[in-house]
């Protein structure tokens, strides 16, 4: 029996390795997970913030086209997973009817102003970083400083303004397509980058649509819901939708 696989996609300010506990988790539990990076995106977060120009360059469709070529290179259709950008790339995915089902956590949507009002470009024009201070405010604010402080040494790299930019002209996914695997969409109620009632609103457009379409909502979670010390809930979460979805990994040999 195949193991299946299961693909992970960050957003906006965050490193791939972000995801490592994820990866870990998935794993475990018979599950071929991989969480790719961005094309041209260095292997750490130091190298990044020292290159931030490495993804400048990086548009929404190219990004789409990359993981969408990642899917499309597995045997078995993949589960993939998504967090605010990678959120809206999974929910383009699941509904051009790629991959086997879609989790789109805090999933940034389209047409909205790209920027929150207090951001602003980096001195290049080409990058967008969040200070310590922003962090916390906007994707942390339902944390400790401490802890904060901690995911921002860990994870925030600058994000690409082309991309942010992409994301505020680009356009919703295929939402009537009906040919297509199940759907998850997921906030945090207390989100303040991509508002809980933006994915609401987002799920109530799936309304018409026969394909499954699920919504869950976390009290008391900020856009910080998949690296905070609670993103195990949110895990146990995903993994029993997929489990009532049919969707399980190979049990680990012995």
């Amino acid at each position: 029996m195949k193991q299946t696989p299961v693909v992970f996609i960050h957003g906006a300010w965050l490193h791939a390795r972000s995801w490592e506990p994820w990866v870990d988790r998935f794993a475990g539990l018979g599950f071929r997970a991989v969480a790719p990076a961005w094309p041209g995106e260095p292997d750490t977060v130091r190298e990044l913030r020292a290159s931030p120009r490495a993804l400048s360059a990086l548009g929404l469709d190219a990004l789409t086209e990359h993981y969408a070529d990642i899917v499309r290179s597995f045997d078995t259709a993949p589960v993939i997973v998504g967090h605010a950008v990678g959120g809206h790339v999974a929910q383009h995915l699941i509904t051009a009817d790629l991959g086997r089902a879609a989790v789109a956590i805090a999933p940034a949507p389209a047409r909205q102003t790209p920027l929150p009002h207090e951001l602003r470009a980096d001195p290049d024009g080409r990058t967008v970083t969040l200070t310590p201070e922003q962090f916390h405010r906007l994707v942390a604010n339902t944390l400790s400083a401490a802890e904060a402080g901690r995911l921002h040494e860990a994870f925030a790299v600058p994000a690409p303004y082309r991309l942010l930019t992409d994301l505020a002209q680009g356009r919703e996914a295929d939402i009537a397509r009906t040919a297509r695997g199940p759907l998850l969409l997921v906030s945090g109620q207390e989100d303040r980058l991509v508002p809980d009632e933006a994915t609401r609103a987002g799920y109530k457009r799936y309304g018409d649509t026969a394909a499954v379409t699920d919504l869950k909502q976390f009290v008391n979670r900020g856009h910080s819901l998949v690296i905070d010390d609670g993103w195990h809930s949110v895990a146990d979460h995903v993994l029993a939708w997929l489990r009532e979805q049919g969707v399980r990994g190979r049990p680990a040999e012995r």
